[in-house]
């Protein structure tokens, strides 16, 4: 296979408002990864801060010292990185808030970003942040990617909405203890119904009053959980994504099909 893309979940404790720390433990989590044959780590959901209701102190812009950062440790190991920020704009005068998932390449370059669209209003989500308005594709090593974050993942037809366009889709959180066994069941419900590969990454530890236990894990387009490849035993395990694997599933089972049939018909 040639398309192949080696995976790293990156779950870490991200602390809480002290990017300096989660910046250098996300590091030395980079740098294990990328020194046994990681193409791309994936960081948890809002890692510089947590999952933070004051953007107004905890917030950064996208040319902002933490954000460059994030871009120079995926430069210095040669390997993407996917990392989630509370991110500021300046629109007309106002500033603009954003749960947003940043994309690394090798270079240190920003390869593509997204806002999360679906927030959580059960955490006043809604009174801090703006909803993103659509989602992110990008291409990685031949395997196309789309990006989600937490809560998103709780609506089917966002991930519906990309589908037949990806191989991959990852979903980036901060998603507590309590709530585990939503996340252990979703994760493999997407995967199955878009056929395609579904890969979580949660955070660990204790922050803003709530535990984090992980639970990050990979299923390939049939719904089946894949287990790290390990080359040695204190590496962080990757997950190989195929985008010939996609591709063959699809084929055999051509459910997708009738999704593109029927968005067709829709629109005719």
């Amino acid at each position: 296979m040639t398309n192949e893309l080696r995976v790293v979940l990156g779950e870490y404790d991200t602390g809480w408002h002290d990017p300096a720390v989660s910046l250098q433990r996300a590091a030395e989590l980079v740098q294990r990864a990328a020194s046994h044959g990681a193409h791309l780590v994936a960081l948890p959901e809002m890692c510089l801060s947590g999952f933070t209701m004051e953007p107004k102190e905890h917030a950064v812009t996208l040319d902002s010292p933490d954000v460059h950062a994030l871009g120079k440790i995926a430069a210095a190991n040669g390997v993407h990185v996917l990392a989630g920020v509370a991110a500021r704009e300046l629109v007309d005068g106002h500033e603009v808030y954003q749960n947003t998932a940043l994309l690394f390449g090798p270079g240190g370059e920003l390869e593509a970003s997204y806002r999360k669209q679906k927030l959580f209003a059960y955490a006043n989500e809604h009174a801090s942040y703006e909803p993103g308005e659509g989602s992110a594709v990008a291409m990685v090593r031949g395997v196309r990617i789309s990006l989600f974050i937490c809560y998103d993942l709780r609506f089917p037809e966002l991930f519906r909405a990309v589908a037949p366009d990806v191989d991959a889709m990852f979903v980036i959180a901060n998603w507590p203890a309590g709530r585990r066994p939503h996340w252990d069941a979703l994760l493999p419900a997407r995967a199955i119904e878009n056929q395609c590969y579904v890969v979580g990454v949660n955070r660990t530890g204790e922050a803003g009053g709530l535990s984090y236990n992980g639970g990050s894990a990979a299923y390939d387009p049939w719904g089946e959980r894949l287990v790290p490849t390990t080359n040695t035993d204190d590496a962080p395990g990757y997950v190989v994504l195929s985008a010939e694997r996609v591709a063959e599933i699809r084929s055999r089972f051509p459910f997708l099909r009738d999704l593109v049939r029927e968005q067709s018909a829709v629109g005719a």
